[in-house]
């Protein structure tokens, strides 16, 4: 299988190792713990912490000249085939994806339940650290997968756009509070992260979710804007989308650490 025929969704039975590392990168994004305990032959480690924004909103995109050097790292380049996974079904993993997006780069694939799916699968791993020769990438940053509060704001009854949040239960209707407030965007749709996976199948995607969403209402001819608290639970529920071929999916990355933190920001519980 070469770079142009990687699948945006890779199964772990798929994947031929080794890679060749000049078109290709593979990322690992679970903690620093997990990587050094065992991680896929080849990839080189990216902390999670490292694709967030500090406080007060940590799910903002980072800062150009934090990618810059991020990327450097990974010895970016404009034909680079990113291959992505994480230990928690794809969290951190779609988070990057979005990253890679918000960068204007569309050659990755994300493997299917990550860790979990590989390790359930019997494949080896490796405890060697692997890191990638740097580059110089000119990063531009791009603001087409992404809408802020105030479009939001504007857009509440846009009929058009479904906003999935993909916070917990309780967080939704207001019974756990993270921020000054409580509550949901107005007119948004629950559909927790953990519950898009099979933890049957080693986290892979729940094979009945598309019909599962449709119906919810968060369907394929809307545009899907998705967040959680930090935009990472949401940046499985931004992939997920992509895998499942929504062709109009955003992220709201400020999140509810931003909407229920605002003094003017409507909520319904």
């Amino acid at each position: 299988m070469t770079m142009n025929t990687l699948p945006l969704l890779l199964e772990p039975t798929d994947l031929e190792l080794p890679k060749d590392q000049r078109h290709c990168r593979l990322v690992d994004l679970c903690s620093t713990e997990q990587y050094q305990q065992g991680h896929i032959p080849g990839a080189v480690h990216l902390a999670p912490t490292r694709i967030a924004s500090p406080a007060p909103v940590p799910g903002l995109l980072p800062t150009r000249d934090v990618l810059q050097g991020l990327f450097a790292e990974l010895g970016h380049h404009d034909q680079l085939h990113y291959i992505v996974y994480d230990d928690e079904g794809g969290g951190w993993a779609g988070r990057f994806i979005w990253l890679l997006d918000s960068i204007g780069h569309t050659h990755y694939s994300y493997i299917n339940g990550g860790l979990k799916a590989w390790q359930q699968s019997g494949l080896a791993l490796e405890q060697q650290a692997n890191h990638a020769s740097p580059s110089q990438p000119d990063i531009t940053l791009n603001s087409d997968h992404t809408v802020d509060i105030q479009n939001v704001k504007n857009n509440l009854q846009n009929p058009d756009r479904i906003i999935w949040d993909a916070r917990s239960a309780q967080e939704y209707r207001g019974e756990k509070v993270v921020a000054a407030k409580g509550g949901h965007i107005p007119g948004a749709i629950n559909f927790e992260w953990t519950a898009g996976m099979d933890p049957e199948r080693g986290l892979r995607l729940r094979e009945d979710l598309a019909q599962h969403l449709q119906t919810l209402g968060i369907s394929a001819d809307k545009e899907i804007v998705t967040h959680c608290q930090t935009h990472h639970r949401s940046g499985f529920t931004y992939l997920a989308a992509k895998l499942l071929g929504y062709p109009n999916v955003k992220a709201y990355a400020g999140s509810w650490a931003e909407w229920g933190n605002h003094p003017e920001t409507p909520i319904e519980l």
